[in-house]
């Protein structure tokens, strides 16, 4: 490794809070440095492994994989937080370059001819190494990404194909940032008066806070942040701002220009073909399923078409029911998609006798942080310690320590909640700093892991408390439940740790996270009045429960109909107009027109930056393992049962990727789930429906 005075050593040398990175000493103009000495270095290290004159061994070959690059890792852990979550034009100047760089860098590892003769030759003698199951699966994993890096190509086959995971990284990247400049380029201000009709005062707060981001004090904007856009779509009486609002929504992306994304989608698609045609594929979906519990597109199709029918069924009797209302109103307008919203809601306000309204001043985001703690500490038996004054990435930021019932530090754990408009949309769960128990060159045994989350709710003015929508809240029960699984990680080698899961298995312990936040003890102890400090009464709670699955119909569309289009788009020979398959494959589910894509492709960041490509599916096919999982509590009789707790920390949230997906789920349940308990959760059946059905 070049000298640390080459760059700022506070990049690799991390030396805050136990093994915090000491973000206050970073500036945007350290990392290009930085990247070209750890690149650097770890090419060095790969090398001395490759040309190892001993006969390999796992010590030699596979552990020493496993800890090389340990500066590229701190750096790139530091880059990457920074692109997502508080970016500027220098970091996407340098993620622009670096995405390509880092492309050719691990392409060149995987076509190491040296280097995977080493691994093949451990691989072909496996059975008589006298591994551990852990060890075996680790050294499946180093084995298979080898070969699906181009290792067993001729020459000019691995240099085609590393020059198209390099152009597919730049892509990746681009599309990515369009994404977000069509989010941060766009607001609709308004004026105090008729144009906020409807709105309540938790809304037009944060809209006031957006409005005086963006230099309009006094003000009021609606931004394209999930939790500013959906709540306006909801409660707003000017259907003409709703219908404003929403086409700017759902057009991210298409726009034209610079940020239009239906070029990148076209040549993604093309690529993406050609990888899986180099790798003996016969598309893209095949090489993307090929390590997962669903294993084939067949068998990811049949499943969504399966619950596509129920869905778009339920979907067309809610649509009936909003028709129904707006000619009540005297209005003879057919419904579209920024109708559903604000007329979904005041049939639940109808129907349940309670409104988004009337609940979010019981979710306060202090008080459901406090529930995701508790929870945890019911079931995994820890607990959060916050410490004040420490400096993370952004002042939002918090930090926290998360300790066992003996005081032991297991993680670390940082909090990023609100939106703003340097932090791309959505939530998601990372790490600094990954589980493991190997010694490393700089003196360490094992790491800490350092787990963070970001979400993008809507901040409040100063002295307010921010407020949560259910949907909110559940979205930070899921993320955590994805840091749980990194937090409470308990495996030896890096490459299995928290996390590092087949696709369609890495959801589960978020989807199945999110039921506890629904568990009548939780709610009432943590939904409790921002104002009075009174729980939620006992009859709103009641109908809170009772609502669980309203609107199953219009959600489950919306998600199904981009999972299918994800595979549509990844199993197809070719796909010259994106825009006409995707229509097309919504006109033959025959998607009702009052309902969109949840996210239609230009924006569709899961599929094209954001990993899930050939893989958006995964929700779906973990939510048939978390309805079963929660189940086997719900079997107890008592939501915190410590004997399924123990073995679900054992089984699914310590594992990691040390064990087959299958194997872990079978060892919490003893079995493997079918979908009716999903479709029951999700009130698209019952089980008297279900008797005799193979749905």
């Amino acid at each position: 490794m070049p000298s640390t005075q080459e760059f700022n050593p506070a990049l690799v040398n991390w030396n805050g809070l136990h093994g915090l990175p000491r973000f206050e000493a970073l500036n945007d103009g350290d990392f290009a440095a930085a990247f070209d000495a750890a690149l650097a270095s770890h090419e060095v290290e790969i090398d001395a492994i490759a040309t190892n004159g001993e006969e390999p061994t796992f010590e030699n070959t596979i552990v020493a994989l496993e800890i090389a690059g340990d500066e590229l890792s701190r750096v790139s852990a530091l880059f990457w937080n920074r692109a997502g979550a508080h970016t500027n034009d220098t970091i996407q100047a340098l993620e622009r370059d670096i995405s390509p760089k880092m492309s050719r860098h691990y392409s060149k590892i995987g076509m190491n001819a040296a280097l995977f003769a080493r691994i093949d030759m451990l691989w072909e003698d496996r059975e008589s190494l006298g591994l551990t199951l852990e060890q075996t699966r680790v050294l499946e994993r180093h084995w298979k990404s080898f070969v699906k890096s181009g290792a067993k190509l001729v020459k000019a086959e691995q240099e085609k194909l590393a020059a198209i995971n390099e152009k597919l990284a730049g892509l990746s990247t681009q599309f990515g940032q369009n994404v977000l400049a069509d989010e941060r380029n766009w607001s609709l201000v308004l004026c105090e008066g008729p144009e906020l009709a409807g709105l309540p005062d938790f809304l037009k707060d944060a809209m006031a806070a957006a409005a005086r981001e963006r230099g309009e004090e006094g003000k009021f904007a609606v931004t394209l942040s999930r939790s500013i856009i959906e709540p306006f779509l909801t409660f707003s009486e000017r259907r003409d701002l709703r219908e404003q609002a929403f086409r700017a929504w759902v057009a991210r992306g298409e726009n034209g220009g610079e940020t239009d994304n239906r070029g990148i989608i076209r040549e993604t698609l093309a690529l993406r073909g050609e990888v899986a045609n180099l790798l003996g594929y016969g598309n893209f979906a095949e090489l993307k399923l090929d390590n997962t519990m669903a294993k084939t597109p067949a068998a990811v199709n049949h499943l969504l078409r399966a619950v596509w029918a129920r869905a778009v069924k339920r979907a067309l009797d809610e649509e009936a029911d909003i028709a129904r209302l707006i000619a009540e109103d005297g209005k003879n307008h057919e419904v579209m998609p920024w109708d559903w919203r604000y007329y979904a809601e005041k049939i639940r306000a109808k129907r349940f006798n309670f409104s988004e309204a009337e609940l979010k001043p019981y979710l306060q985001l202090e008080k459901i942080i406090d529930a995701c703690f508790d929870v945890a500490g019911r079931l995994f038996g820890i607990r959060a310690v916050e410490k004040k004054g420490v400096a993370a990435y952004h002042p939002d930021v918090r930090v926290f320590e998360i300790r066992d019932s003996e005081d032991k530090l297991v993680a670390l754990f940082l909090g990023d909640y609100f939106a703003r408009s340097s932090k791309r949309s959505g939530a998601w769960m990372s790490a600094f700093q990954s589980q493991h128990k190997l010694p490393l060159k700089n003196g360490h045994q094992g790491e800490l892991p350092i787990i963070y989350n970001v979400c993008n709710f809507a901040k409040p003015a100063e002295g307010r408390p921010a407020l949560l929508s259910l949907d909110d809240a559940r979205t930070l029960f899921h993320e955590f439940g994805h840091a749980l699984h990194g937090m409470l990680s308990n495996v030896t080698y890096p490459t299995v740790s928290g996390t590092s899961v087949s696709r369609d298995f890495v959801e589960l312990p978020s989807q199945l996270y999110e039921h506890w936040l629904t568990v009548p003890a939780i709610l009432k102890q943590y939904a409790v009045h921002f104002e009075t400090g009174e729980p939620m009464p006992q009859e709103l709670l009641d109908k809170v429960l009772a609502a669980r699955t309203f609107n199953a119909g219009f959600n489950t569309v919306e998600f199904t109909s981009s999972a299918i289009v994800d595979m549509e788009f990844h199993t197809r020979d070719n796909v010259e107009d994106p825009m006409a398959v995707q229509n097309q494959v919504l006109a033959e589910l025959g998607m009702p027109k009052a309902l969109v894509m949840r996210h239609a492709s230009p924006h569709f960041q899961h599929i094209f930056s954001g990993g899930y490509s050939a893989g958006y599916y995964s929700y779906m096919w973990s939510e048939v393992l978390d309805a079963d999982a929660f189940a086997a509590f719900e079997e107890t009789g008592d939501a915190f049962n410590s004997e399924m707790a123990q073995k679900l920390k054992d089984n699914i949230y310590s594992s990691g990727g040390s064990i087959d997906p299958e194997d872990a789920y079978k060892g919490f349940r003893g079995k493997l789930p079918s979908p009716e308990a999903m479709l029951v959760k999700k009130g698209l059946a019952t089980f008297e429906e279900l008797s005799g059905s193979d749905a």
